[in-house]
Parts: structure tokens; C-alpha cells; sequence
């Protein structure tokens, strides 16, 4: 039997269970792996390790996507996560401060993952650093950052030269401003697909940097902005692609809406 998906979510894992689907049932065939660590159970344990994952690497080159949730990365160097990842997912990890980049003095150097797919959820040491290392070393498509809280204005600002190549683009509950939103204007020239939601401040300043993704067809905003309808209506107008907009959580009067809706008749709501 073929294993290519294995979602391993539901079930508590130790590294013994691990080593032995490795041995048993985990081969080339594999594509996709999701599995849940013990980051918050009264009995924490150790279930990754460099062997682990270095062997998982070996036997399973065509693994694709990673998802890992509630590990504790902390003991593990990014240079041990198997090369042949193209995305990754992580939901509240714990991660080293420094991560995302080949070890300091790495016995034998290894080959990074060179991802396309990058999603952070509730990963509280996610920083300025842990992206700019991961957009430097990638040519990233896609960035999903959400409950990343020490991720700043200046973080994006850094990266951003580096994210040119992106497509979509999502950032919730972020301490960005409008500072961070006109270097995504000026870099991310090919983006696609752009969220905003929960963000702490967002204003009709930085909205109007928007206007330079010409390539953007979907736009997500969604509450806590200080947003004014003819600003909304002015970029959108400004974006020859949109076909999407989503204004979930803005609080407009259905008369305002309307008269947006009316001003985009290309775009669903």
C-alpha cells in the first residue's frame, strides 16, 4: 500500500510510533505529512529529533508538505528539516530564536528546504529575523502569518525586497501599520491575493499604497480599520485585476455598501 497523505493529527505520537511508521510504511510515495506533537499535554515528550527528521528526508525525498502542530521545535536546527519541502506549515510551535537559516558549524552541510508555501499560526517566537532568513533563502509564493505578534513594521520592511516573487499574501492578528503596508506596495508587485484581518492599524494612507499591486485580483479586510468608503472605492477602482473583495467586519451602513458595490461592478462582494 501506497501511503502519499498521512494525516497523523488526530492521534497522540510518540517517537517510537514514528520511527516505526518510518521503518514500516513511510517510502518515496510520501507526499504530505500533518502530525501533532505534546507541546501541551501534562506529559511532554520529545517525538523530533535531527535523526528523525534527517531520515525521514532520506527515506521520503518526495515530501512536499510538512504540517506540524503543537511541537516544540526548539532543540531541533532548521538544516534537519528534509530538503525536499516545498511548504510548510506550523501551528502553535515553540521555534528557536534563531531558525530558518543552515547551523552555525554544521558538520556536514546540508540543503535547505527551498519552500514556496509558508504558514505561521500562533507561533509567538516568530520575529523580524525568522522571516527575513526564510524570504532570503526562498523564493516564497505564498506567506500565511496569523497571531504572529512580535512581527513588525520594520520586519516587513526588511523582507519585503526579497517577497517580489510572492503571490498571496496573508497577515492576521500582526502589529503592522501603514508603514508596513507601503513596502509591500513597493516590492510585492506580483501578489494575487492579499488579507488583512485583525491587524492593529491599517488607515486610508496606507490603503492607498495598495494601488500599486496591479496584478491583485482578490483584497481581504476585515474589521478594527479606520477605513473610509471612498478610500476602499479609490484603490479598488485603481486595480485593473480585482475581482474579489471582501469587507467582512467593517462597519458600514448597508447604503455605504451599496454605494461601494455600485462603484465596482466587476468585483463579488
Amino acid at each position: 500500500m501506497l501511503w502519499r497523505f498521512v494525516d497523523l493529527m488526530p492521534y497522540k505520537l510518540s517517537s517510537r510510533i514514528l520511527w516505526h511508521l518510518l521503518r514500516q510504511y513511510l517510502r518515496n510515495s510520501l507526499r504530505v505529512l500533518k502530525v501533532r506533537g505534546a507541546l501541551y499535554s501534562m506529559r511532554k515528550h520529545e517525538f523530533l529529533s535531527p535523526a528523525l527528521l534527517q531520515a525521514l528526508g532520506k527515506q521520503c525525498p518526495s515530501l512536499y508538505h510538512l504540517c506540524l502542530t503543537q511541537a516544540d521545535l526548539r532543540r531541533l536546527p532548521y538544516d534537519c528539516i528534509p530538503s525536499s519541502l516545498k511548504s510548510m506549515k506550523l501551528s502553535q510551535c515553540e521555534i528557536p530564536a534563531v531558525w530558518f537559516q543552515r547551523s552555525a558549524s554544521p558538520e556536514t552541510p546540508r540543503d535547505l528546504p527551498q519552500l514556496q508555501h509558508l504558514m505561521i499560526h500562533n507561533v509567538s517566537a516568530f520575529s523580524d529575523q525568522h522571516l527575513l532568513n526564510v524570504s532570503s533563502q526562498t523564493s516564497l509564493r505564498t506567506l500565511t502569518l496569523s497571531g504572529t505578534y512580535r512581527l513588525t513594521d520594520a520586519g516587513i520592511q526588511r523582507a519585503a525586497p526579497y517577497l517580489e516573487d510572492l503571490e498571496c499574501l496573508v497577515l492576521r492578528k500582526c502589529v503592522i501599520t501603514d508603514a508596513a503596508v507601503h513596502f509591500i506596495g513597493r516590492h510585492m508587485k506580483q501578489l494575487r491575493s492579499l488579507e488583512f484581518s485583525d491587524t492593529c492599524s491599517l488607515t486610508d494612507a496606507g490603503l492607498a499604497c495598495l494601488a500599486a499591486l496591479k496584478c491583485l485580483e482578490t483584497l481581504h479586510l476585515e474589521s478594527r480599520f479606520k477605513l473610509s468608503p471612498d478610500a476602499i472605492v479609490a484603490v479598488c477602482q485603481a486595480l485593473p485585476q480585482l475581482r474579489n473583495l471582501s469587507l467582512d467586519g467593517i462597519d458600514f451602513e448597508d447604503q455605504t455598501v451599496h454605494k461601494i458595490q455600485a462603484s465596482l461592478p466587476n468585483c463579488r462582494f
